[in-house]
């Protein structure tokens, strides 16, 4: 078990795309939940099973949501099952127009080391229609407030593909946050979600999103300002200087083992994949009891651990490493996925480069028909 993440599932408002686990912040038994994160933890905790951690993540919901001392309280919890000091990577979540510097100090004092603040966009009037409570300028001020305070390995989450969104509007959003000069950026874009504000408005036809040609012009926009920024792709979304490549993220992209914590997570611990209880009260109700939370478990297959080891390590720059895959499997990839490998690279999608499988440039557009290629029937 290489990571630990931990949700917190409240919120002050509710983006308009966002299918998280996640609950309006008022009237609900936030300390009680904390506390039972805490006993959760201890599940974990009393056979040292968080001693091999190398990066933790607490996300949400909206972390910073809590308090200053609910977050001192969540910090404390984590600490006495884990050795932070000894963490490759400590992240937290954060909504700029929630980080206080009290907040900041907090965390800081508590260990944590890296921010991942979600910002969307540097245009207000596309932040409104997102359900964002920020503004651009308060981007600007917590980044300054965060460096004050000793934050160095900072990211930020920009999504592209939006309402009403152009090019021009996109490049003014890449030119101002790499102003900021930030290690680390992650650019996404915007999937229309099930069950969000934003999915009713299409139902109705009444979500304008940009259409496709444009959304490949954004990507390729991305691409081509974080590279001339010397920030690598290492990861379809992800940018970064080398040397601040997420360790936690990496964790998922290279089909390692982590166990999640809180209402709703998910986990992958000793081959089996689970997902918590999601709802509030039945969470906090299991936990009190001292039991495990668990919703649904889900012992890997050979055939579903082979298969994730190619669709989430193809996301990475880097790929899908020939002497790792079959030092886990012990098969070559070769004698499982000689006919995709072979097709995919005839098709100009997929290259192979020393050890490795990657996607090539024009891969990276058709991702997501190169990874169903690798799933066994």
């Amino acid at each position: 078990m290489r990571a630990l993440y931990v949700h917190i599932p409240f919120c002050h408002q509710i983006c308009f795309y966002c299918d998280f686990n996640k609950v309006f912040f008022k009237n609900q038994p936030v300390d009680e939940y904390i506390e039972a994160l805490g006993d959760e933890l201890n599940m974990y905790g009393k056979d040292e099973a968080f001693h091999t951690l190398e990066t933790v993540f607490i996300g949400g919901g909206t972390p910073t949501s809590l308090s200053a001392e609910q977050l001192e309280t969540l910090l404390a919890h984590i600490r006495s099952v884990v050795p932070t000091d000894a963490l490759r990577e400590y992240t937290i979540e954060a909504n700029p127009d929630e980080l206080t510097e009290e907040k900041l100090r907090v965390l800081y004092d508590g260990g944590v080391r890296r921010l991942s603040i979600g910002v969307q966009s540097f245009n207000d009037d596309l932040l409104k229609a997102l359900g964002r409570t920020h503004s651009a300028d308060d981007v600007e001020g917590v980044i300054e407030t965060a460096r004050r305070v000793g934050f160095t390995n900072m990211s930020i989450d920009l999504i592209y593909g939006l309402p009403e969104q152009t090019l021009d509007d996109w490049k003014e959003t890449l030119r101002r946050a790499l102003a900021l000069d930030l290690p680390h950026y992650s650019a996404y874009s915007l999937i229309v979600e099930p069950k969000t504000v934003f999915y009713n408005l299409q139902k109705r036809g009444a979500l304008h999103l940009p259409d496709a040609s444009v959304e490949g012009d954004m990507f390729t926009t991305l691409m081509e300002t974080m590279n001339d920024a010397g920030r690598v792709q290492y990861e379809v979304s992800n940018f970064a200087r080398p040397g601040f490549e997420s360790v936690h993220n990496l964790v998922y992209w290279d089909n390692d083992e982590y166990a999640g914590v809180g209402a709703g997570a998910h986990g992958y611990v000793d081959g089996v994949r689970y997902a918590n209880i999601g709802p509030l009260p039945h969470y906090l109700e299991t936990v009190q009891k001292g039991e495990r939370p668990l919703l649904t478990t889900h012992d890997v297959t050979l055939n579903e651990s082979m298969e994730e080891e190619m669709f989430l390590g193809l996301r990475k720059r880097t790929g899908v490493s020939r002497t790792r895959f079959e030092q886990k499997f012990g098969r070559t990839i070769e004698s499982v996925y000689g006919e995709p490998l072979e097709q995919l690279q005839a098709d100009g999608w997929l290259v192979r480069r020393g050890d490795a499988y990657a996607l090539t440039a024009d891969g990276l557009y058709r991702g997501n028909d190169v990874f169903e290629q690798f799933l066994i029937e």
